[in-house]
């Protein structure tokens, strides 16, 4: 049976499109920006997180220790938990661990747990026609998200091709880093694209996100060209694409396609991912800096605004 790594479905989210969804997140991005507010999705495989709020500590659990066939658990040092009291929680040495989810399975307190679910395009689908009422009365529909979930191409397309057949108003979330075979396949059970534009020069965006631009360019070019509907994202980063020559590179290629466009959200950059790559126990730092102001938000509003362009700040 066809399956899909997903690594959330979230039911009632009103941040995906129009009316009130469900959200299908898939596993798996091509980019890797540094200030991503879900890390969990950028990796392909099951990955293995701790989330040390639940952790009980090693004195009152230690149930993940001596199970990892890898021997990649281990005691950390003695540090405090919330309340200010001695602790010591362990140690998960990720250079070592393969994912394989002993210690998830023997921990009490799921303080340990994996990301990543193989599921079906059937159980997909229950959850959707079970939420189908709440698409009805708002406008609402499904979105389908990652990570990057074109990376998934066979398993979105049948997601979308059942929706279609069930009138479900249908959303795809990308980066639109994929090659535009994938994109043409989706395109006629695609109601909208949500198309994320994170920078518009391409050296940029290869030396901060990893990849260059000019595909996605394209992609966002030939989905207008091919009758698709966009609702353009832009997270705004301090110091990386926020200043006003940027936004008039994004006004300057967006406004030729402002017909196939129902809205150019803005999206404040947050520190939301920090946590959640806290929990992957990678040494890797992710990006750290201060939210933009209200002010440089509502000056870039009016920026893209005199470009002819519907904007919002979301």
């Amino acid at each position: 049976m066809l399956t899909g790594k997903l690594y959330d479905i979230q039911g009632f989210s009103v941040q995906d499109g129009p009316g009130i969804r469900t959200t299908v997140f898939l596993k798996g991005c091509p980019l890797r920006c540094p200030w991503c507010h879900s890390p969990e999705s950028q990796e392909f495989p099951t990955e293995l997180n701790w989330m040390k709020i639940r952790c009980l500590g090693l004195d009152a659990c230690g149930a993940c220790l001596n199970v990892c066939p890898k021997n990649a658990v281990s005691a950390g040092p003695e540090s405090t938990d919330a309340k200010g009291d001695p602790i010591r929680y362990p140690e998960v040495d990720k250079t070592v661990c393969d994912d394989c989810g002993a210690c998830a399975k023997a921990c009490k307190a799921t303080a340990l747990y994996m990301c990543g679910t193989d599921t079906t395009v059937d159980e997909v689908m229950h959850r959707l026609l079970r939420d189908k009422p709440f698409f009805e009365d708002s406008g609402g529909g499904m979105t389908i998200s990652g990570g990057e979930c074109l990376c998934q191409p066979d398993f979105t397309f049948e997601v979308l091709r059942r929706c279609k057949e069930e009138d479900i108003h249908t959303a795809v979330d990308t980066t639109g880093f994929v090659r535009w075979e994938v994109i043409q396949r989706v395109l006629p059970y695609t109601d909208l694209f949500l198309y994320d534009l994170k920078c518009m020069d391409s050296a940029l965006h290869r030396q901060v996100i990893g990849v260059p631009n000019e595909l996605i360019l394209e992609n966002c070019v030939k989905i207008a060209e091919n009758g698709g509907r966009l609702q353009i994202r832009i997270p705004t980063i301090p110091m990386f694409n926020d200043s006003r020559e940027h936004f008039d590179r994004y006004g300057e290629f967006l406004r030729p396609l402002k017909d196939a466009i129902d809205v150019v959200q803005l999206l404040p950059y947050h520190k939301l991912g920090v946590s959640k790559h806290e929990r992957l126990m990678k040494k890797e730092k992710i990006f750290v800096a201060e939210p933009p102001s209200d002010a440089l938000m509502e000056a870039r509003r009016d920026q893209l605004l005199g470009y002819g362009l519907p904007v919002q700040i979301h």
